[in-house]
């Protein structure tokens, strides 16, 4: 935008006062852009003053003028004032948007709420009827159109979903899959989006080769938060959940590295291929590193704070501090908030308590639910305006036209699962008898659920409007701008709708690698408890009849455990790492030291990779509301 500083005030050939080219143009600069210099508004403010007749400024050059004017030309005054009504109208016209824009989100959050509740009682994820809901909407008449800021989406929404995303993620389970996950999100992206690039280019007339691959590189990544809301709700296989869940998250650093040098093609004509490898090594390579330094200084940072509002504060602002200096140094803020995120994670056990735990993880569940209903809503919410500005093309030639990219983009993963599946195990006995091929159902599985949404939407609308001569506009954004919401239409609404189907037409069940990890880490807990026990007994003879009343609980839980692992442990009394011995005087007191050893044990367990991250924050977080009760002196009963 072309700022006109109000000081640049200086007369005309006939002594008049020169004003801006428009008032209201001066206005929105100061009102609405509030990263610029906000001395400005200290010249209007004196500028009004010249125009009211006090000539009392602080700015002394532009007294000078004002006075001058007002005494060579009093009909100068009389303008002044005009431009001031009609600047303090607009300021008020923009309270009036303002408040109609809080007043929409609050409408889209009651909607979201609602057609949430519907999703739990229908059994259909939340995501699929949410855009449908969105569509609906927005073809209601006479409501307002509601169209997305790409810079906010990138910035408010994208950060804490993946930061989140990668706080949940199992770092044993993404090590242990990473080649499977690397290939998907890097060699799919980068095969979907020439695949995609190709077609369209040959298929739809106004599409130039690199319109194309802006397209290709648009839809070519599968969203995270589309297939974790789906996925949470069905029993597949861990690893196919694992392979998904990863791929989501690396795989959008990647799409949007190629969609920002094919833009950069587009606009500036500067792409070029031998660049553009050295270029994603780099942007890739340093947004992992930074997003490592934020999270080590987060995880020395947080531990040392001593409120608890204050330790929430830091933990939602963490993707951000991710994900924005990595941007200002051009490298992925989106593997950055990633990096972050699995760090965190892997460290929230040891520098949190039980309650922050509970507090925590509660309000980043809401955090995530709210921006995911927005999200998926407001995607149905962009159909109606991308219409209108389409109205040169018939509506059956947009529908082939997303039709046949949406078609594209799910051979397109077909054909790279099945292909490094199988391929390399054909051409490689070694690695047949390493690593056997994967069933035929989960490999399928893998190729059918590649659902798209919010980096698609994203990228879409982050488009430019015109290329580098500002004049000539941007080739096909509109109709870029359809086809991706087709896309995401399809994949979303269609592929999500027939998963449970296709799960069942495959046979395919959730394994009980997780359960029996449970299992295991609470059985080895409830050892770990009963060993610390046997030391407090032995060290404090006087504890022995509270020390009875803690025990029998644990024995029947290992008891039951035993039976059902087939595990089953000799006890010592050697105080199992346990330290220096507290006094205890209650029950409580007890139970708590009890509780602290189960936690050590399933810290232990977890850094030596006899279970998951998952199974720890599964197991851990009864053992925070166990604390909880404690603290609130609720009976606490310790079960299996």
């Amino acid at each position: 935008m072309t700022q006109v500083p109000l000081t640049a005030l200086e007369p005309n050939d006939a002594g008049e006062m020169r004003r801006p080219r428009s008032m209201r143009r001066a206005i929105g600069v100061l009102s609405l852009s509030g990263h610029q210099n906000m001395s400005h508004l200290g010249d209007f403010k004196d500028w009004l003053a010249a125009g009211q007749g006090d000539h009392r400024t602080t700015n002394p050059a532009l007294e000078s003028h004002a006075t001058r004017d007002s005494r060579s030309d009093p009909g100068v005054r009389w303008r002044v004032a005009v431009e001031a009504r009609r600047g303090f109208r607009y300021i008020s016209q923009t309270a009036c948007e303002l408040m109609h824009d809080i007043e929409l989100i609050l409408g889209l959050l009651v909607v979201v709420a609602a057609f949430a509740w519907l999703a739990a009682r229908i059994r259909v994820p939340y995501p699929i009827l949410l855009v449908i809901a969105g569509l609906g909407i927005g073809f209601i008449p006479g409501l307002p159109r509601v169209t997305l800021r790409p810079d906010l989406v990138f910035l408010l929404f994208l950060p804490p979903i993946l930061y989140y995303a990668g706080l949940m993620t199992s770092w044993r389970d993404f090590r242990n899959n990473v080649g499977a996950i690397s290939m998907l999100s890097v060699g799919l992206v980068l095969f979907t989006t020439c695949a995609v690039a190709a077609v369209a280019h040959g298929v739809i007339h106004a599409m130039t080769w690199p319109a194309a691959f802006v397209l290709g590189a648009i839809v070519s990544p599968p969203d995270a938060v589309a297939a974790t809301a789906i996925l949470q709700r069905m029993r597949i296989p861990k690893r196919v959940i694992t392979i998904l869940e990863g791929e989501s998250l690396v795989n959008d650093a990647m799409a949007i590295v190629a969609y920002r040098l094919a833009v950069a093609g587009v606009v500036d004509g500067t792409f070029s291929l031998r660049s553009a490898g050295p270029q994603v090594l780099i942007v890739g390579a340093g947004g992992v590193a930074f997003g490592y330094v934020v999270g080590r200084v987060i995880t020395w940072v947080r531990p040392r704070l001593r409120d608890a509002g204050v330790e929430t504060m830091v933990s939602l602002l963490t993707p951000f501090i991710a994900y924005l200096p990595a941007e200002w140094l051009h490298v992925s803020g989106v593997l950055a908030a990633v990096t972050a995120g699995l760090y965190v994670g892997r460290r929230v056990p040891q520098i949190t308590t039980g309650q922050q735990r509970l507090r925590l993880y509660g309000v980043w569940e809401t955090v995530i639910f709210i921006i995911n209903g927005i999200v998926f809503i407001l995607i149905g919410l962009q159909l109606p305006a991308i219409l209108e500005r389409l109205r040169g093309f018939r509506l059956p030639t947009l529908i082939a036209y997303a039709a046949v990219v949406s078609l594209v983009t799910v051979l397109a993963r077909f054909a790279w699962v099945y292909t490094t599946v199988y391929v390399p195990r054909l051409l490689s006995r070694r690695l047949r008898e390493r690593d056997p091929a994967p069933p035929r159902a989960s490999v399928f599985a893998v190729a059918w659920i590649a659902l798209r949404g919010i980096v698609s939407l994203a990228t879409a609308l982050a488009l430019p409007l015109t290329l580098a001569d500002q004049v000539t506009p941007f080739p096909a954004r509109d109709l870029i701008l359809f086809i991706t919401f087709g896309v995401i239409l399809v994949t979303l609404v269609a592929q999500g709708l027939t998963l449970p189907a296709v799960i069942r037409a495959l046979a395919l069940k959730g394994d009980e690698v997780e359960e029996h990890e449970e299992a295991v880490a609470r059985l080895e807990a409830a050892h770990a408890a009963l060993a610390r026990l046997e030391a407090l007994g032995f060290m404090d003879e006087g504890v022995a009849d509270l020390i009875a009343r803690v025990r029998e609980p644990y024995d029947r839980r290992v008891q039951y455990l035993s039976a059902v692992t087939g595990r089953l442990r000799v006890l010592s009394a050697d105080g199992d790492g346990a330290g220096a011995l507290p006094i205890c005087r209650t029950t409580d007191e007890v139970l708590r030291y009890a509780i602290t050893a189960e936690r050590e044990m399933l810290i232990s367990l977890r850094d030596a990779g006899t279970i998951g991250d998952d199974v720890l924050r599964r197991v851990q977080q009864d053992l925070d509301l166990d604390e909880a009760k404690l603290a609130a002196n609720v009976p606490v009963s310790v079960s299996g």
